[in-house]
C-alpha cells in the first residue's frame, strides 16, 4: 500500500468518524427534543385533565342549579294555580256580596221612597186643606214641580204661592244633615233658574219631616229655614 493510499484511508476513517460523531450529536439533540416534547405533552395532558375536571364540576353545578330552578318553577306554577283558584273563589264571594248589597239597596231604596211618598202625601193633604204657613195664607199649592232649564235640573216637593210670597218646601220622612245641605247649596240656587215666574216674590224656604234630629233643627233655623214637623195629625211649624 502506498503512502497515498494509506493517507486516503486515514482521511476516510477520520471523515467517517466525524460523520458518526455528528450523527450521534444529532441523535442526542433529537432525543432531547423528544424528551421536551414528551414533557410538554404531559403538561398539556395534565392541563387538559384539570380543565376537563373543572368543566365537569361546572356542568354538575349548572345541572344542580337547573334542577333547583325547575323545582322552583314547578312550585311557582303550583302557587299560581292555587292563587288562581283562590282569586276565583274570592271573586265569586265578592259577586255574591255585591248581589246582596244590590238587593239590600233596592229594598232600602224602595222603603225610603215609600216613606218619602207617605210624608209628601201627608204634608200636601194637610196644607191643601189649610194653606197657612208662618202666619201667611197662600192661594195655590203645587206638588212635585220638576224642571230642566239651561242645563239646570231639579224638583221641588211643594210650592205654595200667594200674590207676594212663594214658599218652597223640601219634604223628608227623616231629615238628615245632607238634606239640609242640598236645600241650602243646590235647591235655593236652582229655583232662580227653574222658577223664574216667582222672581219678584218674597221667597221662603222650609224643611218638613216626620222626624227632625236636633242637629238638623239648630242648623236649619240658623240658616233661616223654617221647620215643619208632624205632631199627631196636624203640622207643627217652627219659624226661622
Amino acid at each position: 500500500m502506498t503512502d497515498q493510499e494509506l493517507h486516503d484511508l486515514v482521511a476516510s476513517f477520520a471523515s467517517e468518524r466525524q460523520y458518526i460523531q455528528q450523527l450521534q450529536a444529532n441523535t442526542e439533540r433529537l432525543q432531547a427534543n423528544s424528551e421536551r416534547l414528551q414533557a410538554n405533552t404531559e403538561r398539556l395532558q395534565a392541563s387538559t385533565e384539570r380543565l376537563q375536571a373543572s368543566t365537569e364540576r361546572q356542568l354538575a353545578k349548572i345541572t344542580t342549579q337547573l334542577a333547583a330552578t325547575d323545582a322552583q318553577l314547578a312550585a311557582t306554577d303550583a302557587q299560581l294555580q292555587a292563587n288562581a283558584v283562590q282569586q276565583a273563589q274570592t271573586e265569586a264571594k265578592l259577586n255574591r256580596t255585591a248581589e246582596k248589597i244590590d238587593r239590600l239597596a233596592e229594598m232600602y231604596g224602595g222603603i225610603s221612597n215609600s216613606q218619602g211618598a207617605v210624608a209628601e202625601e201627608f204634608y200636601y193633604n194637610s196644607l191643601k186643606d189649610k194653606p197657612v204657613l208662618i202666619g201667611m195664607n197662600f192661594d195655590s199649592i203645587y206638588k212635585n214641580i220638576a224642571g230642566n232649564r239651561h242645563g239646570v235640573e231639579d224638583e221641588f216637593d211643594l210650592v205654595l204661592v200667594n200674590r207676594d210670597n212663594v214658599f218652597v218646601l223640601e219634604i223628608k220622612y227623616k231629615a238628615h244633615p245632607r238634606d239640609l245641605a242640598r236645600l241650602l247649596e243646590k235647591k235655593r240656587g236652582n229655583s232662580n233658574t227653574l222658577l223664574p215666574q216667582y222672581k219678584d216674590h218674597t221667597q221662603h224656604w222650609g224643611l218638613a219631616a216626620f222626624h227632625l234630629p236636633d242637629e238638623v233643627k239648630h242648623a236649619a233655623l240658623a240658616q233661616g229655614i223654617h221647620l215643619l214637623q208632624r205632631k199627631g195629625d196636624v203640622i207643627q211649624t217652627v219659624a226661622a
